[in-house]
């Protein structure tokens, strides 16, 4: 009896040592699952707002679910330096590897693009791809001078005829270009010398405006590998070696499955909302539904839609590099619009607050990235489209100014009333359909006609009708 409780117990031992095991191994297999996953997404266009939250949910993702990389799969031209610096922060700070794969064939990671490809731990290219043209233009303008600009004008012919070297044309040629260059070439040279690649070709970049395929790259240590599609580039990026901070680490990707980070809702919305044009259009239609709504109380709908619009505009600027005296000579051209709708000034208010709004629309976004500055067609049609409205405006209220009153004891001043009765310089006569009160010279008769010249109260002083001489040579 003994016995057989002892090998109960041990059976039931060997029972909950079978069941902890396998709970482990469960754990371990879930964990690995959940290691055991390649992020991949698709960033192509501009740099901006809108890739940032992107990149930066992405990362989340791939933290959360304990990915063993995310391939950031790059097609650029370049983009905003705000919205890189973020990106690359994001990547520096990440404890998931990043591998920047600059793809497919024809693709380019330029200006922005390098930046991003040097922050990356793994940095890859397509064949038939190029990097490069880093040069910042967000400050001071084309570098180098305006083209066709003759030596002379630039300071350059002098130094060329003492016998100089030839001239940078990309040389910075005033203190903030020249700031903004050195603070970029410091930041991609820091990048390179953090993942060990080259950074004096990184330098020239900045500074030169250098280019390279994907051959060129991989040959002077630019890039880490050339890989012809995602599953090379995982085998080929397997077995590496990456700085994670101040450790290193093992890339373990071949054969691991890759799954697909679509843009987000809010994250498309976003990226339509940070084009500046969309931005200009909303808060105008947000400014003259406000104006519609109260120039007609009631309406409910222009005030509903343009307060939607306007809130949609400000928060789409809000995302973008704003030059704020652009901001304000917007605001001060649709304040004088504004004031020309509620107070007619004859055109004076409309036409500087087309200007204001013109000049401001120009200026408002600080930058010289192409996709990131207001259309001048778009500011053209905007302009007309506000001159139609206060041509509508004035040409309503010159028309206004010039009708006849309609209300009011003025509209009665030159009317013709019929006289009732009369007695000595007093009595009562008929206008429009009601019995009046009035004074006016003596010996007017019934019946006979007279035209108004004064209201008096409820009184009207009365004169003799046009055409009629008037024996005391006038009204009283």
């Amino acid at each position: 009896m003994e016995i057989a409780r002892k090998r109960l117990y041990l059976l039931c031992l060997i029972i909950l040592c079978f069941l902890s095991a396998g709970r482990l191994n469960g754990q371990a297999d879930v964990a690995d699952a959940s290691g055991n996953r390649v992020l991949h997404t698709v960033i192509e266009g501009p740099i901006g707002p809108a890739t940032v939250h992107h990149v930066a949910r992405v990362l989340e993702n791939s933290r959360s679910q304990n990915t063993s990389a995310v391939i950031l799969q790059l097609n650029t031209p370049g983009g905003l330096a705000d919205a890189t610096r973020e990106i690359i922060s994001e990547i520096l700070l990440s404890p998931v590897p990043v591998i920047t794969y600059v793809a497919p064939p024809g693709a380019h990671a330029a200006s922005a693009g390098t930046y991003i490809l040097y922050a990356s731990h793994v940095a890859a290219m397509a064949p038939g791809t190029n990097l490069g043209a880093a040069t910042p233009v967000a400050i001071g303008g084309l570098p180098g001078g305006l083209p066709g600009q003759p030596p002379h004008e630039t300071g350059e012919d002098s130094k060329a005829e003492d016998g100089d070297a030839a001239v940078d044309p990309l040389a910075p040629k005033d203190a903030m270009s020249a700031k903004a260059t050195n603070d970029a070439a410091a930041l991609i040279r820091s990048l390179a010398e953090l993942h060990g690649r080259n950074a004096d070709w990184a330098e020239s970049a900045v500074r030169q405006a250098e280019s390279l395929s994907a051959a060129q790259a991989l040959e002077l240590n630019v890039i880490d590998l050339i890989a012809s599609d995602l599953g090379s580039l995982l085998r080929d990026a397997d077995g590496r070696s990456v700085v994670m901070g101040e450790t290193r680490h093992m890339l373990k990707l071949s054969g691991l499955p890759v799954d697909r980070v679509e843009m987000g809702t809010v994250t498309r919305i976003l990226s339509i909302l940070s084009n500046p044009n969309v931005a200009l259009v909303l808060m105008m239609l947000g400014v003259y539904g406000l104006i519609f709504e109260f120039w007609n109380p009631g309406a409910i709908v222009p005030g509903v839609v343009g307060a939607i619009c306007l809130t949609l505009g400000l928060y789409a600027l809000n995302q973008l590099p704003l030059d704020y005296a652009g901001l304000a000579l917007i605001g001060l051209g649709i304040a004088f619009m504004v004031a020309e709708a509620f107070s007619p000034s004859f055109g004076v208010l409309g036409l500087g607050g087309i200007i204001a709004f013109s000049l401001g629309a120009a200026m408002l976004v600080d930058t010289d990235v192409e996709a990131f500055r207001v259309s001048w067609w778009l500011i053209g049609v905007m302009a007309l489209f506000s001159a139609s409205i206060l041509a509508v405006l004035l040409g309503y209220t010159i028309h206004a100014y010039r009708r006849a009153p309609v209300s009011g004891a003025n509209r009665m001043l030159g009317a013709q009333a019929r006289v009732l009765d009369w007695s000595g310089g007093t009595g009562f006569v008929w206008v429009e359909g009601e019995r009046w009160q009035a004074r006016g010279r003596t010996g007017l008769q019934p019946g006979q006609d007279v035209r108004i010249l004064e209201v008096d109260g409820l009184t009207l002083h009365v004169g003799p009708a046009t055409g009629e001489k008037s024996e005391t040579g006038g009204g009283v």
